[in-house]
């Protein structure tokens, strides 16, 4: 799992000398992991012999998305949002201190963003980051920021543990976190927490948008919006998932 994460979060195909540099394996342990991997298609190999993510991930990323039930009682409400709203709908799960896109639902008018699903951003600097990290109780949410080491994607993006904690304070007493150009220049939202009952799933939803047509009325406007959507998954999660055992 280590080498199909290295591979497969790499930005261009990568050599077998790059991930010995990184993997830390003996290269003959190396070379015969990588030959498995190939021979069971979750890795592939370009004619330059360089290693990519192989088409097999793909059928099992598939099945997994369409199999995962969360996201399927959240698609009606990120539907919904998205048709009052008119801009792109994030459905987004937390994990550790980062938050993984599960769904998305593009916006009448596309705009280029770096969320794709499966895409994984830091929690710290986006909505539904933000959002999600609001849901946890203070001793948790201490222990997952504690170790921040904090990257200024933007001038607006938190630089410190300090400033992180206010905002989620804020969170928490308005129901709703904003990104305003914290994570990407040019991109705002508004998103809400999602928290199952017994804590399994911590995630947020979120609306997003380009800066000069999202404004910071419009992001006021949305906010009931997006609160709507996440008390209404909250709501299908126990109609219909149940409480976890």
């Amino acid at each position: 799992m280590a080498l199909i994460d290295l591979v497969a979060l790499a930005d261009s195909p990568m050599r077998f000398t790059d991930i010995l540099s990184l993997s830390d394996q003996p290269r003959g342990t190396l070379h015969r992991q990588l030959s498995h991997l190939v021979e069971e298609g979750l890795l592939e190999t370009d004619r330059d012999g360089r290693y990519l993510p192989g088409i097999r991930l793909l059928n099992l990323a598939s099945r997994s998305w369409a199999r995962n039930e969360f996201r399927a009682v959240a698609e009606p409400h990120l539907r919904l949002l998205q048709a009052q709203t008119g801009e792109t709908v994030h459905l987004g799960v937390l994990r550790g201190t980062e938050v993984i896109y599960l769904d998305k639902v593009e916006g009448r008018q596309s705009v280029r963003m770096y969320s794709e699903i499966g895409n994984a951003s830091p929690a710290y600097c986006t909505g539904v980051g933000k959002a999600a990290l609001s849901a946890l109780d203070d001793i948790s949410l201490e222990a997952r920021i504690s170790a921040l080491q904090f990257r200024a994607y933007t001038e607006h993006t938190h630089r410190s543990v300090a400033d992180l904690q206010a905002d989620i304070a804020a969170i928490r007493v308005r129901g709703c976190a904003f990104d305003r150009e914290e994570h990407e220049t040019g991109i705002c939202c508004v998103a809400a927490p999602i928290r199952s009952d017994d804590g399994d799933i911590l995630a947020g939803v979120s609306v997003t948008g380009p800066a000069y047509r999202v404004t910071s009325e419009k992001l006021q406007e949305w906010a009931p919006l997006v609160k709507a959507a996440a008390a209404a998954i909250m709501q299908d999660m126990r109609s219909r998932l149940g409480p976890r055992r």
